[in-house]
């Protein structure tokens, strides 16, 4: 039984929380990270011991600000896992929301990850090897009030999750989609002490998309739900 090996990652929406367990995590195990975001502090703070490789020519993706940055190296290595983590918001009662914000909202969560996906692909399809992992939300599958951008965002991302899941496995490329239905810990937001283990831990989270990249090719995930024992289904 084949397990695929990945050598070199790209995350994309670099920041702390769920991207910094990523980049710890699977810089442990062995691989050369690339940390892309639209504001280089956020990466900074990713890995404590983060090895960075060139980011690869890609469309910016629509922001307010600059575009996407990245921090490298000289190393030329070519990525063979790429997370694409980057999403917006725009709150607020449906009629007053304003138009430009939802097509921004939308633009970061949803068509942001199409630009960079295409660009992962195309640099995988030669090689028929490579693995592709989305980062949603619970408005990948259900709408809150006064969140609508947020779920058309989400929502259109795991559509495109999905499309590519059944048109690149044949072709050796494992595109994986992951519903994070709750919320995440972090140095800001904590359990009460009356509700332990009430919110996700990013290292979890990490643990489990390294579990997902581990399947061999007969069993691949093309979607996983995960959710601490408060949430309702």
């Amino acid at each position: 039984m084949d397990v695929p090996r990945y050598k070199t990652a790209l995350i994309v929406g670099a920041g702390e929380g769920i991207s910094a367990s990523l980049a710890r995590l699977f810089a442990k195990e062995g691989l050369r990270i690339a940390l892309a975001a639209r504001h280089i502090e956020s990466s900074a703070r990713c890995a404590a011991r983060p090895v960075r490789l060139p980011m690869p020519a890609m469309p910016p993706i629509p922001t307010k600000s600059s575009g996407c940055s990245a921090r490298s190296s000289a190393n030329s290595a070519r990525p063979t896992w790429w997370s694409y983590n980057a999403s917006a918001r725009a709150r607020g009662a449906f009629i007053d929301l304003v138009p430009a914000d939802v097509a921004q909202a939308i633009a970061v969560s949803a068509f942001g990850g199409f630009l960079v996906a295409q660009q992962a692909v195309r640099r995988m399809l030669p090689h028929k090897h490579g693995a592709i992992l989305f980062t949603g939300a619970s408005a990948s599958v259900k709408g809150y009030p006064q969140s609508a951008p947020f779920a058309m965002g989400k929502f259109a991302l795991r559509g495109l999750a999905q499309s590519m899941a059944r048109e690149l496995a044949p072709q050796g490329i494992h595109v994986a989609h992951f519903v994070i239905d709750g919320g995440i810990r972090s140095t800001a937001r904590t359990e009460p002490a009356d509700r332990p283990d009430s919110m996700l831990d990013p290292d979890a989270i990490a643990l489990s998309y390294w579990n997902v990249l581990r399947q061999p090719r007969t069993a691949w995930t093309w979607e996983l739900e995960l959710r601490p024992w408060v949430e309702k289904f």
